[in-house]
């Protein structure tokens, strides 16, 4: 089950729509695009299609269970998708600050972006665990503001990093 593909757009229906309606969305698009229905015409490849996914999208929907991981999932993706990103800054251009034993960067608003060194740490070690089979080289974490709504990826050499904590 993935975010991919709105299954609510689908049926033609939205989040807030009973599970009455959404059957009734899905009964209509299966008795418009069923096989049965279109015979053997032309447009019976793109209606077999429209029939599958509409099939898929009820099969998801209509379980109380399944919907509400699926609205998670969809909601977890909203957020990522709208966080404004104001740039990406590389941690070698951060300035390490000793009293709080992490990197800072000035925002244009006149706050900061920080990162602890242990979240430095965290993320390297989680992303060469994760990223060893697909010879991915960098980590990241996003940061906010802590004065405006700005944030920034700030981004690292997994190698590198992981040589200046040695």
């Amino acid at each position: 089950m993935s975010a991919e593909k709105d299954l609510y757009a689908v049926l033609g229906a939205s989040p807030s729509d009973s599970v009455q309606q959404l059957r009734h969305r899905y009964q209509q698009l299966a008795l418009q695009y069923h096989p049965d229905r279109l015979g053997g015409s032309s447009e019976a490849d793109s209606g077999v299609k429209k029939f599958l996914e509409a099939d898929a999208a009820w099969r998801v929907l209509s379980d109380q269970n399944t919907r509400r991981e699926y609205d998670l999932l969809r909601r977890a993706q909203e957020l990522k998708q709208d966080w404004p990103v104001d740039s990406t800054v590389c941690l070698e251009d951060m300035t390490w600050d000793e009293d709080e034993c992490g990197y800072a960067y000035g925002c244009r608003c006149g706050g900061g972006f920080s990162v602890s060194e242990e979240e430095v740490e965290e993320e390297t070690q989680r992303r060469q665990q994760e990223e060893e089979e697909e010879q991915e080289a960098e980590g990241g974490v996003m940061v906010c503001c802590d004065t405006c709504s700005l944030s920034v990826c700030v981004t690292w050499s997994l190698h590198r990093k992981t040589q200046m904590l040695k």
